[in-house]
């Protein structure tokens, strides 16, 4: 399908991921795991903001009563409000894992924030998913991932998606009191569409996701079909998420690590943060309730 698609901001981001609209400011938020950095973008404007990290930080999301945003970081969890410039720890899940930090995390309409870890270096299947609940304890909900990377979940809450990066596929789960439950393959990406990475919900129930080394976003069906295929100037597409008044603009992020000088030649906008008119709206990001 063909898209309008504009660089909103050509950051030569590391690692850019995790884009999050905060409709009080008319902002999005976006970070490069491995600057490591925050960003915000204010599309009215066009102003650009970067607050450095003292660690990696891969997920965030903004908390729903006080300042700042939950995130996932190389050292667990943490509360982080770049006004403040306070960077707070909650805990680690994973201390006996110094190899490991958190990729990819959203939160539930519960308020919960559901984040996976990943082994750094990419070799070892010691990931898991995890959710931190707001009273700020947690548990892991699935394991043996090299790469984790979503979750998302369905527009009535009843279904979990969570990509398995490595194995090229999109697992389904059914959203229980006590967690997660009947895991199965839901999508999985054939020879020649990269591998899934970073998932978002529109307002018709639809699930897209970026296809990292495979350039492009696909927009899939509630029963997995491949609904529409929206081609990037870049390669390695990471994640996108819904923002603008309307919630009706699909901003992507992307990345340039482990890109040669040969392949920067032909995408020179990778690392980029990306506009694309997708036709269709999105949900409100919801917020940690912790």
């Amino acid at each position: 399908m063909a898209a309008d698609i504009d660089c909103v901001w050509a950051a030569d981001a590391v690692l850019g991921e995790g884009p999050v609209w905060v409709d009080s400011e008319h902002a999005l938020y976006w970070v490069d795991i491995k600057a490591p950095a925050l960003h915000r973008h204010v599309p009215a404007t066009g102003a650009t903001d970067t607050w450095p990290m003292p660690e990696r930080i891969g997920c965030i999301a903004k908390r729903r009563d006080k300042p700042g945003f939950v995130a996932g970081c190389k050292t667990g969890f943490k509360f982080v409000d770049p006004d403040a410039g306070t960077f707070e720890t909650i805990g680690d899940p994973e201390p006996d894992l110094p190899d490991n930090r958190f990729n990819d995390g959203v939160c539930d309409a519960a308020g919960r924030f559901w984040a996976g870890s990943m082994d750094d270096g990419e070799r070892r299947p010691t990931g898991k998913l995890y959710r931190l609940d707001p009273d700020l304890t947690w548990r892991a909900m699935d394991d043996g991932y090299v790469v984790t990377n979503g979750p998302a979940f369905s527009l009535d809450g009843r279904t979990c998606y969570h990509a398995d990066t490595f194995g090229r596929v999109i697992h389904a789960f059914d959203v229980t009191d006590d967690g997660l439950a009947n895991k199965r393959v839901h999508i999985e990406f054939p020879d020649g569409a990269g591998y899934p990475d970073g998932l978002t919900i529109d307002a018709e129930n639809h699930l897209w996701a970026g296809h990292w080394d495979g350039w492009r976003l696909t927009r899939f069906a509630p029963d997995g079909r491949v609904d529409r295929v929206i081609r990037m100037p870049v390669g390695r597409v990471t994640k996108c998420a819904f923002g603008g008044p309307d919630l009706d603009t699909l901003y992507v992020t992307s990345a340039t690590i482990g890109l040669d000088d040969e392949a920067l030649a032909k995408q020179p906008l990778a690392g980029g943060l990306f506009r694309v008119d997708a036709g269709v709206r999105g949900m409100p990001a919801p917020a940690f309730a912790g």
